[in-house]
């Protein structure tokens, strides 16, 4: 990983190449009309008071505002989201209706972990492409500021059995059942349900398990920083909206990208394996509050109405492994398989916007996709993929330095993706995510045409 910071090709270098076509007689083209995120921020900063579907209301406010799409043509509207709050557990629904959406609108929320507006924006693809819909609005929200804490399950259970008792002395008997441990709440955590391992143990197992040291990782997260911050000063982050926080000032842009240095790096003590670990918190993304919308039409409707797309969204996989070992190989597995889909090879990629959870998942991700040993004992492949270069790969920075709100990263993923297509001039994006439950997603990107 040695100059790794530096080591970005000028556009002058690269060389044309022919193109290929992934249009599919018989089937709906899917367009990318217009892509915003409000600013993502760490959790416990700007967003605090605010509840989800503030966030969401944003960012579709956010949306409408740049394409100004009448809100009567959107047939139906998706958003994805992790942990719910309860009161407005669709929130797709509740953000809709106080962005001033039409209360015809049908709105549904999906989960799917971190690939969970991923799979709204699928969804979408799915309901244009059936003939169901021509406009689709997908989106994802997470607001890691407040999440919901639980009273213990024998303190809910009482309570619920309290609320039914009808004469004094079955609630004063109730009552006297209650013991000091049932106080004790119960807080979500990043952790997988079927074997209660937290992700960052989950990370720190992984890059173990490839050989990826504490220096790598402390490497790449420096360089997720280092070309965020230089994209952020550069004006490249064009689906950043501001959002006006009720109460305080305007937010502007993202609030985590500190490029540090490898010294000060150096010093953290690891987060989750100690003391012999390799994630610590500055090569970890961070939690972080925040929400995506995204316009989807399918190409007739998109050039009826007078829009000038930004990208068409081709093929589309999802794949998933063991939750314990190969928690977080998602990109791994779903690569290969999105471009068999597309007849493309890694070569005719010109952009890569892979989710960073942690640094070492990462460069655990690029190290099994080069391994032809890997792919023969794990995937049932003749040979490896191949890594993708690192110099297309997140170069307008990653989760690790400009946030992960868990529901909203896949929309930020994909408009970037379309961007970077424009400014670096190619002609196709490869979008790839790990999440939790062993899962994953990957898909096709294409710059329309100019």
């Amino acid at each position: 990983l040695a100059g790794i910071l530096v080591n970005i090709t000028p556009l002058s270098a690269v060389q044309p190449k022919s193109k290929k076509t992934l249009a599919k007689s018989g089937v709906k083209n899917i367009v990318v009309v217009e892509g915003v995120r409000i600013p993502f921020l760490q959790s416990g900063t700007s967003y605090a008071d605010l509840m989800p579907h503030d966030l969401a209301r944003a960012a579709l406010q956010g949306l409408l505002n740049r394409t100004s799409v009448p809100r009567d043509v959107v047939d139906y509207i998706v958003y994805g989201t992790v942990i719910q709050e309860v009161k407005t557990s669709n929130v797709a629904r509740e953000a809709a209706l106080g962005a001033g959406f039409s209360d015809k609108t049908p709105a549904h929320t999906v989960t799917m972990a971190c690939i969970s507006s991923n799979q709204a924006m699928t969804t979408g693809v799915g309901m244009i492409a059936a003939g169901q819909c021509d406009v689709i609005v997908a989106g994802g929200v997470e607001l890691m500021s407040d999440v919901p804490i639980r009273h213990s399950r024998k303190m809910r259970k009482t309570m619920l059995t309290l609320n039914r008792a009808k004469t004094l002395g079955q609630k004063l008997s109730l009552i006297s059942k209650i013991r000091p441990d049932y106080f004790a709440p119960e807080l979500p955590a990043v952790a997988e349900f079927s074997t209660s391992e937290t992700m960052g143990h989950s990370a720190d197992r992984l890059a173990a398990a490839f050989a990826v040291s504490r220096l790598e990782q402390d490497e790449y997260a420096l360089r997720s920083h280092t070309l965020a911050k230089k994209a952020q000063d550069g004006g490249l982050l064009l689906d950043v909206v501001p959002f006006k926080v009720p109460g305080k000032d305007t937010v502007t842009k993202d609030n985590g990208i500190r490029p540090s240095s490898m010294e000060q790096m150096g010093k953290l003590k690891p987060a989750f394996v100690k003391p012999y670990g390799t994630v610590t918190a500055a090569n970890s993304s961070f939690l972080t509050d925040g929400a995506s919308a995204i316009l989807l039409m399918s190409e007739e409707k998109a050039l009826a109405m007078g829009y000038k797309p930004k990208a068409y969204l081709r093929d589309f996989v999802y794949v998933s492994q063991d939750p314990k070992d190969q928690l977080l190989l998602g990109p791994t597995y779903a690569t290969p398989k999105v471009l068999e889909k597309a007849g493309l090879t890694m070569a005719d990629i010109d952009v890569f916007e892979f989710h960073e959870a942690f640094a070492g998942q990462i460069l655990a991700n690029l190290k099994a996709m080069d391994s032809d040993w890997f792919a023969q004992n794990y995937m049932g492949r003749k040979s490896k993929v191949g890594a993708p270069p690192l110099e297309k790969f997140n170069n307008w920075g990653g989760s690790l330095s400009l946030g992960h709100p868990f529901g909203a990263t896949g929309c930020r993923l994909v408009i970037t993706a379309a961007h970077r297509l424009k400014k670096e001039g190619g002609q196709y994006g490869l979008v790839a995510a790990c999440a939790a439950g062993g899962q994953g997603h990957a898909m096709i990107v294409e710059l329309y045409p100019q």
